[in-house]
């Protein structure tokens, strides 16, 4: 006659929860039977390693899934190393593990059924997520040294019954009569199902895993043959050395659906006092389309001794790093690991720490071995790599040595900070220049890169819009300072005050014209063949950056502009002759309106008045 039990009082609160708390997420239930059956798999290879008598003649250490459509049964069984009839009580009777507790007291807290599986599993509870899909579960099993089996059933409402069993073979065996009322998606007697299952959590876990799989070779016929639904070995366990890139490509395009190959690999294994840890790590070489709009999912999926745990974990990959695909194998990983554990994790930033410098140090040997590949990634990322500095311009010192920019002297492989500072002039002082435009072609024809192109100063081409934004934030690098070339205060040659007081008449007259539309008008020498050109007289906020925050309709103000006229050129002559015979002439206000505008359009900003332009280029094309 069986023995009835009530369950251990905890336990009869956990039943409750899962019987009657949880909706969603059922399918982990397969996981956590087969983790259960590894384990006890483990267990007897253990001991086999010392006597490998107690395998007897049960030598292949496997798992096996049966489905009985018949009886509505799905069956999870394992020859590993079984236990007694104490053990079943204590294990299925009774939470054995400590704080048993804590745990339930977590689950009553908790705000929402996902929370609610994540807990499980924590404190060795994993077996009883049976209960979501199972309204029965019946276990046998033979202790590898026992000559009696046991049988434990259970419906999960208050008690089980326990009994002395014949059973041939070491092992437990776990019978689950489902729920009649499961969903159409939870059809756990569709052998593709399973395999799915098993392919998602249960796929690197080290023993096979069989079920027979039935196939219709023609009409009316079926074939059944043993199927092992795992593939077992884990590419992330092999060595680095025993893995082509073919096996590395291939395992990333199925695995994280990309038809490319990827950019780079990056695989390795860390041992710490902290943390233990494998990572097989992808660069894309392509940006997914996808990649700024809130549906991307970015993070790396996290593995417990091969077993799958969660996908896209962020926390272990800071998000400029967005773009890297991959996984994470701890056995320091508890199954069911919340988020919100997750985030108060101090193993996690150790990984995430490690993790980051892999891959900076990774694209770095990239750009110095194989820099044409670099600048193809660079084009597909770099807009991604910068704005991650730009939001963590603290630890730019990590990440600046991979900035790529187009420069005035550089060939079709751009230029680095590293590379532009090894060039400088001797007499360049301490600035790194730069220039901003839309393209290279229009930054090439601004009026201000005359004189740098003259002097053979190197100018850094900035042509996407948070460039600006980003240098200015960064402020210098290895202690020289960035400088724009249409910075008001860009000097040259110090010896040029002569001529702007010779001029400060004519000057004061143009300023007053242009009142409302510039702070200051003066003489430059930047120019060698232009007449004029605008700068900005805030050093914070450039011309360039005001077109930008207008654009996003962040700016309630403008940036304060200088006019800069060239005292070479022979507008300005004309204008100093008009001047001399008449200082109120109204075609000094016509050249100062048109000097202004045609400044605006070669710095790519709004003319304010086209009309009127037009009109003025007409008039004085008629004289």
């Amino acid at each position: 006659m069986p023995e009835v039990k009530e369950f251990q009082a905890e336990t009869k609160q956990l039943l409750n929860l899962i019987i009657n708390s949880i909706y969603t997420h059922k399918d982990i239930f397969l996981r956590e039977l087969i983790s259960n059956a590894s384990d006890a798999l483990d267990k007897i290879r253990f001991l086999s390693l010392k006597d490998p008598s107690v395998l007897q003649n049960d030598t292949e250490l496997q798992i096996r899934i049966e489905i009985d459509r018949g009886n509505n049964t799905l069956i999870v069984e394992d020859n590993g190393i079984g236990m007694s009839y104490e053990e079943v009580i204590e294990n299925l009777g009774t939470i054995a593990k400590s704080g048993t507790k804590n745990f339930l007291n977590q689950l009553k807290q908790a705000q929402s059924e996902n929370t609610v599986i994540n807990l499980i599993g924590q404190f060795g509870v994993g077996f009883y997520s049976a209960f979501m899909v199972a309204k029965k579960v019946i276990v046998e099993t033979k202790k590898w040294d026992q000559d009696k089996g046991v049988r434990w059933e259970s419906d999960g409402t208050g008690t089980y019954s326990v009994e002395e069993c014949e059973k041939a073979n070491r092992g437990t065996k776990i019978t689950l009569i489902l729920k009649d009322d499961l969903d159409e998606d939870e059809n756990y007697l569709d052998q593709y199902k399973i395999q799915e299952l098993v392919k998602k959590h249960s796929n690197y876990i080290k023993y096979p895993i069989k079920m027979k799989w039935e196939e219709e070779v023609e009409a009316g016929k079926k074939k059944i043959t043993d199927k092992i639904l795992n593939s077992m070995v884990p590419l992330w366990n092999k060595n680095k050395e025993e893995i082509s890139q073919n096996e590395y490509n291939e395992f990333y395009k199925e695995h994280f659906y990309d038809w490319n190959d990827p950019f780079d690999v990056i695989h390795f294994k860390a041992e710490g006092t902290t943390v233990e840890f494998t990572a097989l790590l992808y660069i894309s070489s392509k940006l997914p389309f996808t990649f700024f709009s809130k549906d991307y999912k970015r993070g790396l999926n996290l593995y417990s001794k091969n077993v799958f745990i969660m996908e896209n974990c962020e926390e272990v990959l800071p998000d400029y790093l967005g773009f890297v695909k991959g996984l994470v194998d701890s056995p320091d990983f508890s199954l069911n690991i919340s988020r919100e554990i997750l985030q108060k994790n101090k193993q996690l930033k150790v990984i995430r720490k490690n993790i980051e410098r892999k891959i900076l140090d990774a694209l770095k040997s990239k750009l110095e071995n194989e820099r044409e590949k670099y600048v193809e990634f660079w084009k597909e990322f770099g807009k991604v790599i910068k704005a991650g500095l730009y939001q963590n311009i603290q630890e730019k010192e990590k990440v600046q040595d991979l900035l790529l920019f187009e420069s005035s002297t550089s060939d079709k492989n751009m230029v680095t900070l590293k590379e532009y500072i090894s060039k400088m002039k001797e007499d360049q002082g301490n600035y790194i220049y730069y220039a901003v435009g839309e393209s290279k072609d229009i930054i090439e024809n601004l009026p201000q890169m005359e004189s740098f192109k003259e002097k053979g100063y190197e100018v850094l081409y900035l042509t996407d819009e948070i460039d600006e934004f980003l240098i200015k934030l960064m402020h210098d690098y290895e202690g020289k300072e960035f400088k724009s070339i249409s910075s008001s205060n860009v000097k040259i040659d110090e010896k040029f005050k002569e001529k702007e007081e010779e001029n400060k008449d004519l000057l004061q007259k143009i300023k007053e014209y242009l009142k409302d539309k510039v702070k200051d008008v003066r003489l430059t020498d930047k120019l060698k063949e232009s007449p004029a050109c605008i700068v900005s007289a805030n050093e914070a906020i450039s011309l360039n950056m005001e077109k930008t925050l207008k654009n996003l309709e962040q700016l309630p103000f403008e940036a304060e502009k200088i006019l800069e006229l060239n005292p070479d050129h022979q507008v300005f002559k004309i204008l100093t002759d008009i001047y001399h015979k008449d200082p109120n002439s109204e075609e000094i206000k016509d050249y100062a309106e048109l000097l202004y505008n045609q400044s605006l359009l070669l710095e790519g900003l709004e003319i304010e008045d086209k009309a009127t332009f037009a009109k003025l280029i007409t008039k004085l094309m008629i004289k």
